[in-house]
């Protein structure tokens, strides 16, 4: 992997971008402790949505005309990628702790990608692969195996993490739909439809629980770690992330995706003082191998991809898709 040296190096950027996403499972549960979970999905995503808007205006590209056809198929991604997906992860952190998603969500979501191609015949079925999900299916086995015997959450942990699971489905449902809707928009402009159309839907699913909320006595923390979230894990992930993928090639920047677990269980851990069990600890660790097998087939891909020749999309949505 060759790369440019300083602050243009683009695994800099790349690095960057895991950190701000792997820390926003340990944030987002700091959120929720204090509102509703689909008060704390629009409070990351809402400011997400006036974030990536702001992107556009200061680095959007203003040539790029996007049809009122292509704005609302955008749009309507944001449903199942930013809506549905968001609504289960946020319901599931009131229930199991960030430790558990940021494991769950980033691994589980490829592998379910990668399984979905081949049922259908899109993708070939080469034995490391095959292996390679046969592995994390193993380990997310072994992983619930773990959660059942844990003693700590109890029941409601199980339930977090089945939610979390959902949430993995419906970001896997996302990234295949995601070639076939968002082609032909410009990668900023589309995650900004797709955030802003899932953030007003899940603002009226939040309405009804928004006169409940204390807003005066909410601690400076939560509106740090919203701002946190929606400038960092949303539209400076994002920015960083197109950097790095024009530069290194989707394949490469896809394989940067694994150190999101890492950088979660040390936030999760260090600042929240959550954890699991050895069996949980076994299942992660197994589920990472078989994920890692199944995206890169056994081997890494020297290979350089323009990011041009892409389909466009969201960044987590690129690295979800390229991770398969």
């Amino acid at each position: 992997m060759r790369a440019k040296t300083g602050l243009s190096n683009p695994y800099l950027h790349l690095l960057v971008t895991m950190v701000l996403w792997g820390s926003a499972f340990s944030s987002s549960k700091s959120v929720v402790d204090h509102v509703p979970p689909a008060v704390g999905a629009v409070l990351r995503f809402g400011g997400g949505a006036v974030a990536l808007l702001i992107a556009i205006l200061l680095f959007g590209d203003r040539r790029s005309a996007v049809s009122a056809r292509d704005g609302w198929r955008a749009a309507s991604v944001g449903v199942l990628g930013v809506f549905a997906y968001n609504g289960f992860f946020f319901w599931g952190l009131s229930l199991a702790p960030s430790l558990d998603a940021g494991i769950l969500v980033p691994v589980v979501s490829p592998i379910l990608t990668s399984a979905a191609l081949l049922l259908t015949g899109k993708e070939r079925a080469g034995a490391a692969r095959v292996a390679g999900l046969a592995v994390g299916l193993v380990g997310a086995v072994i992983f619930f195996i773990g959660i059942g015997g844990s003693t700590e959450g109890g029941s409601s942990r199980l339930w977090g993490d089945l939610l979390f699971l959902l949430s993995a489905v419906c970001w896997a449902g996302y990234t295949l739909l995601g070639p076939r809707v968002l082609a032909g928009v410009d990668p900023l402009r589309a995650t900004t439809y797709a955030t802003c159309a899932g953030a007003f839907l899940l603002s009226l699913l939040a309405a009804p629980d928004v006169a409940d909320v204390e807003w005066s006595a909410l601690p400076a923390a939560v509106w740090l770690n919203t701002v946190y979230l929606a400038v960092g894990a949303a539209a400076l992930a994002n920015l960083l992330y197109y950097r790095g993928v024009g530069a290194v090639g989707p394949a490469n920047a896809s394989l940067m995706m694994f150190t999101v677990p890492v950088v979660n269980t040390l936030c999760s851990t260090l600042l929240l003082g959550e954890s699991f069990g050895w069996l949980q600890g076994t299942g992660a660790v197994v589920l990472l191998i078989g994920a890692a097998i199944a995206a890169t087939q056994g081997k890494i891909q020297a290979r350089r991809v323009a990011l041009a020749e892409q389909p466009s999309g969201d960044g987590e949505l690129l690295s979800h898709r390229r991770a398969t």
